[in-house]
């Protein structure tokens, strides 16, 4: 999981630190943001003052209601020694006493011009990425026609040497080797590569290569949603495999089910144009067009009719 520091949001957002110079190297330790609504009338029982604290116009409008006494009290309890910063939206102005109070407790007081939905919703999916559950994957990510594809299988079965044909072909290469994984959402795969072998392919007998400088920009990209995954193993003449492609396999990564076909690999069949017609084929049943079940319909209508004229 990333750490994430107040002053990643001041470069990030473009905030305009106000007071709290001091207090940019605190810890954000959650995705979740406070807006501290009922701790202006007072009550901050359950304070979350570990929190992102946001202030939009409702937030001011009451707090600017108050008493003197009332505003200087409020303020001192919503600054705290863990509280990360506090955001105010509209490009409002700051009341004295909340500067006052930032000030001296070291919290970084931020003012964005944005309106409030729009400033926590970006925070919120900002902060979400960077706190979402991680995992790493031995394979190759490839973005083909749209769809993010996880090729699998053990190593040396031609996963990188499949992916290279793929970038021939068209396709962008997203990660070689080992793919970071990222659960955003509870239904949302993000894979990229590492920084340090990012925009790299390795290629048995050849060495590393350089995607993006030997085919161009356009044949990587950072990072690409997995919603498929292609698995690669050797022919074995024992196993069944699926013909008609009835059978629906998927892969668990984390709490997401992926769906999974399996591929046999032996001389002779080219891998690169299997896996590129299994995605356009993903996307056609995504569009709600089976090519198995159109077919076994078929078959079931051509043994109905049999019976029936005996």
């Amino acid at each position: 999981m990333s750490k994430v520091r107040t002053e990643d949001l001041l470069e990030q957002f473009q905030l305009e630190l106000v007071t709290g110079k001091d207090g940019v190297h605190r810890e954000i330790h959650m995705s979740d943001i406070s807006r501290p609504g009922v701790e202006m009338t007072g009550y901050f029982k359950f304070y979350p003052k570990d929190r992102l604290q946001l202030l939009g116009k409702t937030e001011l409008s009451y707090f600017n209601e108050l008493t003197k006494e009332q505003r200087q009290e409020r303020a001192e309890k919503l600054c705290t020694d863990v509280t990360p910063g506090i955001v105010i939206t509209r490009g409002m102005d700051i009341p004295e006493e909340l500067f006052e109070a930032a000030k001296e407790a070291g919290v970084p007081l931020m003012i964005s011009p944005y309106k409030t939905t729009r400033v926590i919703s970006r925070l919120t999916n900002f902060l979400e990425s960077k706190f979402a559950p991680f995992t790493a994957i031995h394979g190759v990510l490839v973005d083909i026609y749209g769809i993010g594809v996880l090729i699998t299988g053990q190593s040396g079965v031609g996963k990188s040497e499949t992916a290279l044909e793929l970038v021939k072909r068209g396709h962008r290469l997203v990660a070689d080797d080992s793919v970071e994984i990222r659960q955003e959402d509870y239904d949302t795969l993000i894979g990229n590569s590492p920084p340090l072998i990012e925009h790299l392919l390795e290629i048995r007998g050849l060495g590393i290569i350089n995607v993006m400088t030997l085919f161009g920009a356009g044949a990587v990209r950072s990072f690409k949603r997995i919603t498929l995954v292609i698995n690669l193993e050797l022919w074995d003449k024992n196993k069944q495999y699926d013909r008609l492609g009835l059978e629906e396999e998927t892969m668990k990564i984390m709490d997401v089910q992926v769906p999974k076909a399996t591929i046999p690999v032996r001389p002779g069949r080219n891998l690169a144009v299997i896996i590129e017609v299994a995605a356009m084929n993903f996307r056609l049943k995504r569009m709600g067009v089976n090519a198995a079940e159109e077919f076994s319909e078929r078959l079931t209508k051509v043994i109905d009719q049999d019976q029936t004229g005996k």
